[in-house]
């Protein structure tokens, strides 16, 4: 099973259920980086805010990344020039230096101890050159460079070097943050679910604890609950692995490292005791694509165990996202017919930056104070170019996987042989089923359909999950939803 060391070195603060008021004037519903930093501006800003959260705070997509923050993301700048502008490429890098300074300026006000410190960051490829990217990011105003050698064990061919760049313990940090958010009529609701929204003035929040209204919403859960903006469409959710070990202090490299060619992504973190922990990520892929997740982990582990000599792995995890066609995040009006409702996501693994960057701009859209990336990151942006083919390609690939799923549930029509551990999506009449058999032999099932569109889900063998190849919900051996857009649970089949 996976352990995120970010969530395994933290402990979980209770927040409870009430009496807290059911009117506020913003209600932010998910408590990851986005929607704790845009409740905790909000609250500061003098707002009565709602922060809800169905599991723990920090603890989904936000609980699961490899925590740089950088403005140097992948190769982006040499693509936003081409798609775009170089004034657009300028924008976007000025964006995320000013997420990051943000971070480190209030850190210090605020005393978080969260090993926040600063770091180089290469963005380096094994077989090729990457001279072009690195004139795109110096072209954007970054302090880039061309280099050859980056301080890894084993060769490179390029990379682009940008100094200044920072790392921390994410966890630390929101949790740190999300103290300063309750109290004068501001709360935190933790182990609740947002199952319904009306807009209307002012806006309802159904959840599992009651109704709560307020004149703005913001919907802050990784892939948007409730969904009247066509983000299914717009969205296509991808996931790295990223495995962990134990090292002695200073023997890892110093610098943050992702492989534009390869994919793997490589930085240490502090891990006390005269230890550090190197952490590594790659195995990139769509949800339920190629080689099953487990697979995927010893690939990863191995790939760790080559490069830097490291053993199995202390900790492993996964890190979902969401990308959007012209690798903008999505930030602003939910709809076109909403002035209140506000949504923040496709962050394309680069949350800690984008994430903290979606607070700035949903407190300025909210106060009314003007922001001059507020057109930048607008949700109702379409640009033909770019957006198109791939907006085809990811409805052809969500369109395939409902088809195929369905025919392939019903070729494999019988569970009597599943062994311990093992599962398989099949049909029972006409219904599609999601099988597992637990290692003490028990058969567990559950409705195969997924409760946001009705895709089958697929099994995910390293976390022991069900997860949904169209649009990225998750669910529990049981079909409780552990990450949306779905808000139902799998409905549970009785085992004979």
């Amino acid at each position: 099973m996976s352990v995120s060391y970010w969530i395994s070195s933290t402990t979980s603060p209770s927040y409870g259920t009430g009496p807290d008021p059911s009117e506020v004037d913003v209600v932010v519903i998910g408590a990851g980086i986005a929607g704790i930093t845009t409740a905790y501006l909000l609250k500061r800003a003098g707002r009565r805010v709602a922060l809800v959260e169905a599991g723990e705070l920090a603890a989904g997509v936000t609980g699961h990344t490899t925590a740089k923050i950088t403005a140097q993301h992948g190769a982006i700048y040499g693509k936003l020039l081409s798609s775009y502008s170089a004034k657009v490429a300028q924008a976007y890098a000025r964006s995320q230096e000013l997420a990051m300074a943000w971070i480190f300026a209030e850190s210090a006000s605020l005393g978080i101890e969260c090993d926040l410190s600063r770091r180089v960051n290469y963005l380096y490829a094994e077989h090729r050159k990457l001279n072009e990217e690195a004139e795109a990011a110096v072209t954007a105003g970054l302090s880039a460079s061309y280099v050859d050698e980056v301080g890894l064990p084993y060769a490179v061919e390029s990379a682009v070097r940008l100094p200044d760049q920072a790392q921390f313990h994410p966890r630390s940090w929101l949790l740190g943050l999300a103290q300063h958010i309750p109290g004068e009529g501001s709360y935190i609701r933790t182990g609740t679910r947002a199952t319904g929204l009306t807009e209307g003035s002012p806006n309802v929040v159904e959840t599992t604890a009651g109704e709560i209204r307020a004149e703005h919403v913001v919907v802050a859960t990784h892939y948007p609950i409730f969904d009247r903006g066509l983000f299914f469409a717009r969205l296509q959710p991808k996931r790295d692995l990223v495995v962990a070990s134990v090292i002695d202090e200073g023997t890892g490299p110093s610098g943050m490292y992702l492989a534009e060619d390869t994919g793997h992504s490589v930085r240490t973190t502090p891990h006390g005791d005269g230890k550090d922990l190197l952490i590594i990520g790659g195995e990139g892929h769509l949800v339920d694509q190629g080689a099953p997740v487990a697979e995927r982990f010893r690939r990863l582990a191995a790939w760790a165990g080559t490069r830097f000599g490291v053993g199995e792995p202390d900790y492993r995890w996964m890190a979902h996202d969401l990308t959007t066609p012209d690798s903008l995040p999505y930030i602003g009006r939910f709809h076109p017919g909403t002035r209140t409702v506000w949504v923040a996501t496709g962050f394309a693994h680069w949350g800690m930056s984008n994430g903290t960057l979606a607070g700035l701009l949903l407190h300025d859209l909210i106060t009314g104070v003007e922001n001059p990336y507020e057109h930048l990151y607008d949700p109702l942006r379409l640009n033909l170019k770019q957006s198109v083919p791939k907006l085809v390609a990811a409805n052809a690939h969500v369109a395939a996987r409902f088809v195929g799923d369905h025919v392939s549930a019903v070729a494999h029509s019988v569970v009597d042989g599943l062994a311990p551990g093992e599962a398989k999506v099949t049909t029972e009449g006409a219904h599609p089923v999601a099988a597992y058999r637990s290692e003490d032999g028990e058969l567990h099932k559950v409705s195969a359909r997924c409760t946001h569109l009705g895709c089958l889900v697929a099994f995910n063998d390293g976390d022991r999950t069900w997860d949904c190849p169209c649009h990225g919900s998750r669910f529990g051996l049981d079909g409780s939803v552990l990450q949306g857009p779905a808000v139902r649970p799998l409905r549970q089949i009785r085992t004979e």
